[in-house]
């Protein structure tokens, strides 16, 4: 990130000149991201034409409603860029219905929920513990204090989800709303079997699309949109957006989701947010952002055999998305040693339950891994098998870390992130 690098707006070399604490902080976290290697399976790096619209001037408009529709005068510009999103975002999913003002993923679910569910109503949504989200009835969240969850879980035996004890649970709890999605299941989720039991039961069905949005956009894996009645995402995973969260519905939802979205959970929209959404969204509708999705998925792909090939266990036997879910109790090392061990030799990446895990979720028996990050630096499958190699031996051999710190330098210097252009 260098002062040449367009951002339309104050250039860095008036930010180090008026603030070179925080222009620091700036300069710090790109040599982070240059130095090391992101597995973090929610993080993406934003392009410089996303970048450059979050650091615009429409953050400074106040934008209350919708477009034609404003509570404040002079919004005819940031109107422009929200139609923009919506035609986009429309296009790219093919729904009938786009709303792009959510702050984030959580914010969108809050929504969904507040349109659909009434508090008190009974849901059914994932097992934190198996790889559902805090949004999908964690007693700490909004959706566990105010509404019934039911959680449904995966299998002992498979670590795949229970069809079977899914509708068992629909048909017995009478749901108002299914969830589907997760945050840690690496495995493709069956939407049309989630369809046909929420219509078993007459139940709206919420698909949370956080995490698989961008193989979605990309044609890597089945879209949700056909079978589900609303769904959530976020814009800054696998869509290499920015940080924020958008809903697709049918157009018999739209009304309710606009007025769940505003004024019911937000107030004002971040304009500079949605136009850098846009911004994404029209990334996200070219060629090579499906070669792109393509390479992630074949990447997590290539990653999980080759941990499984140094002796770690992919739980459910591997991946066909974007991240991989590896139980460590074979090695006798904690998610959480793991974490730090990797930390120490420049590999981020974090600790995660795995299913039916005896450990607390600060400590854990397993990691999670995904390959948006360093496929977006242009690693393929080779780079992929050096990166397992990387992963076993920081975390089985910390005595070994400044090897692994050299190979680390060796990938990221060939394959940088944020390269500088002259």
């Amino acid at each position: 990130m260098t002062p040449a690098e367009p951002f339309y707006g104050p250039d860095f070399t008036q930010l180090a000149g008026q603030d070179p604490e925080v222009a620091q902080v700036l300069l710090d976290e790109v040599a982070r991201v240059r130095g090391g290697l992101q597995l973090i399976a929610s993080e993406n790096f934003a392009s410089p034409a996303v970048l450059a619209a979050l650091g615009s001037t429409l953050t400074n408009k106040y934008a209350e409603g919708y477009p034609g529709r404003r509570y404040y005068g002079g919004c005819e510009v940031v109107d422009r860029a929200e139609r923009i999103a919506l035609d986009r975002a429309r296009k790219l999913f093919g729904a009938d219905h786009a709303n792009v003002q959510p702050h984030s993923g959580a914010s969108a679910n809050l929504a969904a929920y507040a349109a659909l569910l009434q508090p008190g109503d009974t849901a059914l949504a994932m097992d934190l513990q198996h790889g559902g989200h805090l949004t999908h009835g964690s007693k700490v969240n909004f959706s566990g204090r105010w509404f019934h969850v039911v959680p449904y879980g995966v299998r002992r035996d498979s670590e795949l989800i229970d069809y079977d004890e899914v509708r068992d649970l629909a048909l017995r709890h009478q749901p108002k709303m299914i969830i589907c999605g997760a945050t840690s299941y690496p495995r493709l989720i069956d939407h049309a079997a989630f369809r046909g039991i929420a219509d078993e039961v007459g139940a709206w069905l919420l698909v949370d699309a956080a995490h698989t949005i961008g193989l979605m956009a990309g044609g890597a894996i089945p879209s949700a949109v056909p079978y589900a009645d609303v769904v959530t995402f976020t814009t800054h995973k696998g869509l290499r957006g920015p940080r924020g969260g958008g809903v697709l519905c049918t157009e018999e939802l739209a009304s309710l989701i606009d007025r769940a979205v505003f004024p019911f959970t937000q107030g004002g929209p971040l304009m500079h947010a949605v136009a850098a959404k846009a911004v994404a969204f029209g990334e996200a509708m070219r060629p090579e952002f499906a070669a792109y999705a393509a390479a992630v998925a074949a990447n997590a792909a290539t990653l999980a055999e080759g941990l499984t090939a140094e002796g770690m266990r992919p739980v459910s036997g591997g991946t066909d998305t974007h991240l991989a879910l590896i139980d460590l109790r074979g090695l006798g090392v904690s998610g959480a040693d793991a974490e730090r061990r990797c930390a120490a030799a420049g590999v981020t990446l974090n600790r995660n339950v795995i299913p039916y895990d005896p450990e607390p979720p600060t400590v854990t028996s397993g990691i999670r891994v995904g390959t948006p990050c360093v496929t977006t630096q242009g690693m393929g499958v080779p780079e992929m098998r050096e990166v397992a190699s990387i992963v076993v031996q920081a975390i089985a051999h910390p005595g070994a870390v400044a090897s692994v710190i050299e190979r680390v330098k060796g990938l990221t210097a060939t394959h940088p992130a944020y390269p500088r252009v002259d």
